[in-house]
């Protein structure tokens, strides 16, 4: 009888504590009325009212019971987000870095879209995106099942991701047929375009280049793969040059919109709570140093990508009028005839060549530079110059190039000054128009303005600082999205390689231990290690890359009363 009524006792206890406790903090006021404040959640407030009017019913006593609003001003109100079984997850990782501010922008929201779409840039393959996601459709299956369950801090932790699991899966998926990759293999879905001579009965050799297939012409609709890349790729030679450069500047445009959209997330954050200073002086320089430097580089990748440079190339090319080149569609021009001087050779828009010119002589575009706008240019040497090299673009790619640089490097130069007087000055003039108010000849009070001022300035040069320092290292640390993605296909590829393709043409029996070790290593180290690895990664840069543009994380969590979380945490403790 004791044994099947102690848990009920226990309860009991817990209850009449926890209400002793709370009463203990009302206040005694007039005619022997208790007082109390608290907060409550704005769309609850009714209830409580129906819940305080019905306890004291119950006491059947004549003094009234009353629920109003305290009058302002207030403390700053606890955060609260009301969450559902999709984005619990997210909002408990907000949590673990910081608790949101009252009314402040949620990184949650942005969070739950986000975070499941980088892992799946770091860890995009078919195969390996299908298993982790039937592992959480599989938790989905079985949620009330967990639900009524008593869990361990492991399984309770992959209960509450549940939904996580399954996005990051899908993502991965997603991913792995826009890299066109499973277990390290192609997947010729829709027909590969290009196709190498002699491939069919095993007659190419190394050196051979791939062409398109008949009846395609390069740079139209049909001779493009459907979706995703062209599983040719995974056969070539260059293939780790391609997707490195592929995946390379796919981390750098990820993380340079993700980052852009934290700092705009700030300017609606000083919008909203109406703080003109942190909006004119902090939000709009940042916004120009970004764009002018960062946003400009993913303008210059996507024109580089958007660009025919066989034609371009093509077009500073000396080709005989004789031969089977001259008019070739890989030219968009109109293809005109030199006079025949020089060597004999022309360019397709009708210079007559020497054998001595120089590409900038015999492109047509005339941007400047060595180049002229005829030969794709490196970014990355692009980029380095506009701020170590101002006017000088060796590989322009458009009209004005030079030009266009220099503005946007003094609009970055000029930012920056902004972004570290600006605010101080006009909070130093607000702080001193008070203190005249007070007391006009007090030294002490001069003493103290200084002082702030200081404080003030120093603690916006940090923020400057950590800024524009953030944003070239932010944009670095984005990188990772490609490390870790050719860390994992390079990684499945040595697997598939050592294990299967040197045992499966070999007996019965090395092929059966080929494929056990390939399947232990691939669960244990990518189905296992790679996923923790890219969760942590992805985590990592919603916490410092993008959260620290805007998010304050220093707000206090609503810690509503509830008899159930009290018997639940003594149960835990016990």
């Amino acid at each position: 009888l004791l044994a099947r009524s102690v848990d009920k006792w226990t309860w009991t206890v817990l209850r009449e504590k926890a209400i002793y406790h709370s009463l203990n903090m009302f206040k005694s006021d007039v005619s022997g009325m208790l007082r109390g404040e608290g907060w409550v959640i704005a769309e609850n407030a009714d209830d409580v009212r129906d819940a305080v009017n019905r306890a004291h019913s119950d006491m059947d006593m004549n003094m009234p019971s009353h629920v109003d609003q305290v009058p302002k001003p207030w403390p700053t109100p606890p955060t609260h987000f009301s969450t559902n079984k999709f984005t619990y997850g997210y909002q408990e990782f907000v949590n673990t870095y910081g608790i949101p501010r009252y009314r402040e922008a949620n990184p949650a929201l942005f969070t739950a879209a986000t975070f499941p779409f980088l892992f799946g840039v770091m860890y995009g393959d078919i195969g390996h995106g299908l298993f982790l996601f039937c592992s959480g459709l599989f938790l989905l299956y079985k949620e009330k099942e967990n639900d009524n369950a008593k869990l361990g801090e492991m399984a309770g932790g992959l209960h509450a991701g549940r939904y996580m699991i399954a996005m990051m899966g899908f993502f991965a998926i997603y991913a792995g047929f826009i890299y066109n990759d499973m277990f390290s293999l192609g997947l010729n879905l829709f027909g590969s375009r290009w196709e190498f001579d002699g491939q069919d009965n095993g007659g190419v050799e190394e050196g051979d280049v791939a062409a398109l297939k008949d009846g395609l012409v390069y740079g139209t609709g049909e001779s493009v793969y459907p979706f995703g890349l062209d599983p040719i790729w995974h056969v070539t030679s260059n293939e780790l040059l391609f997707f490195n450069s592929f995946k390379m500047k796919l981390s750098v445009i990820f993380g340079i919109f993700q980052m852009f959209a934290g700092t705009c997330l700030k300017g609606i954050n000083a919008i909203y709570f109406r703080q003109p200073l942190d909006f004119f002086f902090e939000f709009v320089p940042m916004i120009a140093f970004a764009t002018s430097l960062f946003v400009y580089m993913i303008v210059l990748i996507f024109m580089k990508w958007g660009i025919d440079w066989n034609s371009r190339m093509l077009s500073a090319t000396c080709i005989d009028p004789a031969s089977a080149y001259w008019g070739s569609e890989l030219y968009d021009g109109e293809w005109v005839k030199c006079d025949g001087g020089g060597d004999g050779t022309c360019t397709p828009w009708g210079y007559s060549c020497s054998g001595y010119d120089t590409t900038d002589e015999k492109c047509p575009l005339d941007f400047g530079g060595s180049g002229d706008g005829c030969q794709p240019p490196n970014l990355i040497t692009t980029l380095i110059n506009i701020a170590l090299a101002p006017g000088v673009v060796d590989e322009p790619m458009y009209n004005g190039q030079a030009s266009v640089q220099n503005i946007l490097l003094l609009i970055a130069f000029a930012s920056v000054p902004v972004l570290l007087f600006a605010k101080p000055y006009f909070l130093s003039r607000q702080h001193s128009s008070h203190a005249h108010h007070h007391d006009e000849g007090d030294e002490h009070g001069e003493e103290e303005e200084e002082h702030g001022f200081g404080e003030i300035l120093i603690h916006q040069a940090i923020e400057t600082i950590e800024f524009v320092l953030g944003m070239v290292s932010n944009t670095a640390s984005y990188l990772r999205l490609w490390a870790l993605s050719l860390a994992h296909s390079e990684l499945a590829t040595v697997f598939w390689e050592k294990a299967m393709l040197s045992t499966i043409n070999s007996n019965f029996v090395a092929a059966f231990i080929g494929y056990g070790i390939f399947a232990g290593v691939t669960f244990g180290v990518l189905l296992m290690m790679d996923v923790l690895e890219c969760f942590l990664h992805a985590l990592r840069l919603h916490w410092v890359e993008f959260q620290n543009k805007f998010f304050a994380a220093d707000g206090v969590r609503f810690a509503p009363y509830s008899f159930k979380q009290i018997i639940d945490e003594h149960s835990a403790a016990s």
